[in-house]
């Protein structure tokens, strides 16, 4: 599968968003790829984990946060789902299962019914080690502050805002990732 003709189909001009989308997909990317060469025991698709790792933020386009250049309608909490639609569209169903579970540590119908999010009431948790990898990766990098890379702590105290439940998960991921 070659990702970069999937981003030069969303993405086809040299503009902002999409060296933002570039950058942070190449951070998110890399960081999973490191996992993956230091932990062989661990029985990862290392193809598709680079692979859905830099197409996991596809959907951000169409997303309003002029913050980092994404001129949308849609809310920024819909960027996973609206990837995800893409990704299904080209036939690749790993890569938008990725996409749409990777925001926060997951979310769960409970949280979306609880906060009134602009989500249909389905669960969007990581299942597979390569989709709970490229979510935790994920959470040390924000495209709003693209040169800085988050401490463990950091990322952590990041989480802290949505709940412990996430905070737990993220540090579950940290023992057996780091």
């Amino acid at each position: 599968m070659n990702y970069e003709a999937i981003i030069d189909k969303y993405y086809p001009e040299d503009d902002a968003l999409r060296r933002l989308l570039l950058k942070h997909s190449r951070q998110v990317a890399d960081r999973c790829l490191l996992v993956a060469r230091r932990h062989p025991e661990l029985p990862l698709d290392v193809a598709f984990l680079e692979e859905a790792a830099m197409l996991h933020d596809i959907g951000i386009r169409w997303c309003h946060a002029p913050g980092i250049f994404c001129q949308g309608t849609e809310h920024y909490i819909r960027h996973g789902l609206i990837g995800a639609e893409l990704l299904r569209r080209e036939g690749l169903e790993r890569h938008a299962r990725v996409c749409e579970r990777h925001t926060g540590t997951g979310i769960t119908q409970e949280q979306i019914a609880r906060q009134q999010l602009p989500l249909p009431l389905a669960d969007y948790v990581p299942e597979t080690l390569e989709e709970q990898l490229v979510c935790y990766a994920d959470k040390f990098y924000s495209k709003s502050h693209p040169d800085r890379e988050l401490t463990l702590a950091q990322a952590a105290q990041s989480l802290a805002k949505f709940g412990t439940e996430g905070v737990e998960k993220f540090l579950h991921w940290a023992k057996m990732f780091e």
